[in-house]
């Protein structure tokens, strides 16, 4: 996933529609997703390397280089549909709206990324789970079991099942909630957390 941001001025309304005009003054591009777990994992010191699908495209290439030139091992396959993209324009640091370049992408395509993930000289896994059809959680889960290498799930919806043998689970909050039910006391919460 590439994350775009387009910053400027919003001085005025458009003639056209009750829209603000915004000039747009630079621009920046920066991993989004799990592109993103992994620059952060290697600005920390960690050997990192990032597998996932993207297309034939621009914005596969910015993406890739852009990790290349922070440390990270891009391990991308490539596929017949666009990069995903989010492309956000602010104004004053204010974000005026945020545009996704995306589709799903097909299971096939997701079990051909499992596939081809080796996990020699891997110490650890991150599964950044952002439900748009890239990631096979199970097999990789067990993968990663069977070679004794931890497992790290970012989750997403509320089927945490595709989850189980992972090391450990990240959900927030309201995803954490939407599965376990409301809680009410801390000790509530422990039980909720440990029974999942």
């Amino acid at each position: 996933m590439l994350d775009r941001y387009w910053h400027g001025d919003a001085g005025r309304i458009s003639p056209e529609a009750p829209v603000p005009v915004v000039l747009v003054t630079h621009d920046e591009v920066r991993p989004g997703g799990a592109a993103n777990v992994a620059l952060n994992l290697s600005s920390l010191g960690a050997h990192a390397a990032c597998a996932g699908l993207v297309g034939h495209d621009a914005d596969a290439d910015l993406l890739e280089k852009t990790l290349q030139n922070h440390n990270v091992n891009p391990l991308f396959i490539r596929v017949e549909q666009r990069t995903i993209t989010k492309l956000r324009v602010l104004s004053q640091a204010h974000q005026m709206i945020r545009l996704d370049f995306e589709n799903s992408f097909d299971e096939s395509n997701a079990k051909a990324l499992a596939d081809s993930v080796s996990l020699e000289g891997i110490t650890a896994i991150v599964l950044s789970d952002y439900a748009k059809g890239s990631l096979e959680p199970r097999s990789l889960i067990q993968k990663a079991r069977a070679s004794k290498i931890p497992v790290v799930v970012d989750p997403k919806g509320t089927d945490f099942e595709k989850y189980r043998g992972a090391t450990l689970l990240t959900p927030n909050r309201a995803e954490f909630e939407a599965v376990c039910g409301s809680w009410i006391t801390e000790q509530e919460l422990v039980d909720k957390g440990l029974t999942l």
